[in-house]
């Protein structure tokens, strides 16, 4: 089986490396754009985009695409845009509770099969004060919601219920399930 990621996520390929899984990466060019406003459909949505604008060039690999957002107090939260974007989030989740949703996609398109869901986890945030803030605005402007659990020295989040791969960045259990339905 040809598996191919369609995303150059440094979180994603380690933690694909770290399952054993052999694959090649070859980044989605899609424009990651959604009009859906429920953070499940939305992650769901781009995962396939993804996933689907790769598999089409490649129609005998085995296509994973993958989605982040974050979302707090009615706001669907991606990748900070600039410096001021980082420290508005943060604030946002400063001391609160969000929910971080990933949505994957299995296709391969020789064979017309496709895979796909979402998991999400909750992650509270501990408050820290507008010096650690400031401090932490700017460092994760790669990641949805400008801040990086696997990041030890980051602060930020204080407890995850749910799958901390998850928030991650890409749902370990969640893949392994898709795959082994993949598979049948």
């Amino acid at each position: 089986m040809h598996l191919i990621l369609a995303s150059k996520s440094p979180r994603r390929i380690e933690i694909l490396k770290k399952m054993g899984m052999k694959f090649d990466i070859i980044p989605s060019q899609c424009d990651e754009k959604s009009t859906k406003k429920r953070p499940s459909l939305r992650v769901t949505e781009l995962a396939f985009e993804k996933a689907f604008d790769v598999a089409k060039k490649y129609p005998d690999g085995v296509v994973i695409g993958a989605d982040t957002l974050v979302f707090c107090k009615g706001e669907i939260i991606g990748k900070p845009k600039n410096l001021a974007d980082a420290k508005r989030i943060l604030h946002k989740l400063n001391g609160s509770w969000q929910s971080v949703y990933t949505g994957l996609c299995l296709i391969q398109w020789n064979t017309r099969k496709l895979f796909y869901g979402y998991d999400v986890s909750k992650c509270k945030a501990r408050k820290l004060s507008e010096r650690e803030l400031l401090h932490l605005a700017g460092k994760h402007m790669d990641k949805a919601g400008a801040y990086a659990v696997q990041d030890e020295q980051d602060p930020f989040i204080e407890r995850i219920v749910g799958s901390r791969s998850n928030v991650v960045g890409f749902p370990v259990e969640f893949f392994e399930k898709l795959m082994k339905e993949f598979l049948k």
